[in-house]
């Protein structure tokens, strides 16, 4: 008999990485750094751990190697001299940029776009999310794949190499343009899906509320709090990737669907976009968006930002708003502040997700805006249709009720579409 071998270590080593941004202006900088420590931060999600970050005040891009020559080879010898496996970059790198960085830098190098793709691939649980992810690395790795087909080595394994399209990955132009046509089939059956389940909705027409916001903002948290649901929640970027919806009742006492969706991030990569966009519909399908705010960041601004941007980019920039400033646990008192907030987004609520301060306010404002959705109305029904009547017992808020010779009389506050089919059981 052999003896087994014993597993010591069933976690591997984090990779070690640098980081590397450019800024066309002075005044920019600042934004850069920040960009920067995003990057760091999305780097300690995928599994890496960034030892230094470069920057360089560039007037442009360089076409062949992003930033300057010189400093990619100060980047060099600092790695060759610490051991780094990995270099980030700050913005998306074009083919040429990305094969003549790896062979002057002799590794592996990553830019913004692939390595939110790699975490995308690590949260991904569901078979959709999976599709789609697979989906968007496809997209990216295209128009990257040189030679005869051997083109996704990438200089070993680890982050930027996995996925549930991993191994399919090495396949040549042709196969990987097969697979997205199978792949963009399968998302097509999936929104066929989510388009009967949308339907059989609206034929128990409810308002959907969907969450929005940046990364991290405490969309889940809000989601669990509101609903009840367990769902997982956690400081790290992209925690949820796939949606969850839940009915709750509004503070009028009617019934709404509310909907989490995947957060938004600067510079989303426009192939997460576009894959998750079977996801996103849920947002394009909402009658309220509720951007959640996490008060508390410092880059708070430019986080409103990039997520107004996708919301413009999913073309739904028209639909109400609330603006539900999160995290104000984590401030000190500061009236002045949300003021200035009311005075820039309009419709605001600050609150909690976490101690549950301010929902109250934040469910009245939710039914406020939802008013014409609903319509009040009276209706008498026979007895014998015990479904129908528990039904708008369930969706509907009553008023009153009276008993008739075999009948019932309501007093109901229905959505509207519902009332509209029920129009031929009201009261003369």
């Amino acid at each position: 008999m052999h003896k087994k071998s014993q597993l010591t270590n069933l976690v591997p080593p984090k990779e070690k990485a640098v980081a590397l941004g450019i800024y066309t202006h002075r005044s920019d900088k600042w934004k850069a750094e920040q960009s920067l420590e995003e990057l760091s931060t999305l780097a300690i999600t995928a599994g890496a751990d960034v030892r230094k970050i470069y920057l360089q005040e560039k007037p442009r891009q360089d076409p062949a190697y992003y930033c300057g020559k010189g400093k990619l080879e100060e980047v060099k010898e600092f790695c060759s001299g610490h051991e780094i496996d990995l270099v980030l970059f700050d913005d998306a790198l074009s083919p040429a940029q990305m094969r003549n960085i790896e062979k002057l830098l002799d590794r592996k190098a990553l830019d913004r776009t692939q390595l939110i793709l790699d975490i995308f691939a690590q949260r991904a649980k569901t078979a959709e999310g999976k599709l789609q992810v697979e989906l968007a690395q496809i997209d990216y790795f295209l128009p990257r794949l040189t030679g005869k087909g051997t083109a996704l080595s990438r200089l070993g394994g680890g982050i930027g190499t996995r996925g549930p399209g991993e191994t399919k990955l090495e396949f040549d132009r042709r196969r990987l343009r097969e697979r997205r046509t199978r792949l963009l089939k399968q998302l097509e059956n999936v929104k066929r899906i989510r388009q009967l389940q949308r339907s059989s909705r609206s034929e128990i027409p409810l308002p959907i509320v969907a969450l929005v916001g940046y990364t991290n903002a405490g969309k889940t948290t809000l989601f669990n709090r509101l609903t009840g649901s367990k769902g997982f929640a956690s400081p790290i970027l992209f925690a949820t990737l796939d949606p969850a919806m839940k009915s709750i009742r509004a503070a009028n006492k009617q019934l709404i669907l509310i909907s989490d969706t995947v957060g938004f991030i600067q510079k989303l990569p426009h192939e997460l976009v576009a894959a998750f966009r079977a996801t996103l519909e849920e947002v394009v399908q909402a009658h309220l968006l509720l951007h959640v705010i996490d008060i508390s960041n410092p880059n708070v601004d430019e986080q409103i930002d990039a997520v107004r941007q996708t919301i413009q980019e999913l073309g739904v920039e028209n639909k109400p708003v609330i603006h539900v400033l999160n995290k104000v646990d984590l401030l000190e008192s500061d009236t002045s502040m949300l003021q200035s907030f009311r005075n820039r987004l309009g419709d605001v609520v600050a609150i909690s997700a976490e101690t549950g301060q301010g929902l109250e306010e934040l469910v009245e404002m939710v039914a406020k805006i939802l008013t014409d959705f609903w319509q009040r109305i009276q209706l008498t029904i026979p007895l014998q249709e015990q479904s129908l009547i528990a039904q708008l017992h369930h969706q509907g808020k009553v008023y009153g009720k009276n008993y008739t010779d075999g009948h019932i009389e309501l007093d109901v506050e229905l959505p509207k579409k519902l009332a509209e089919k029920l129009r031929h059981y009201s009261l003369p």
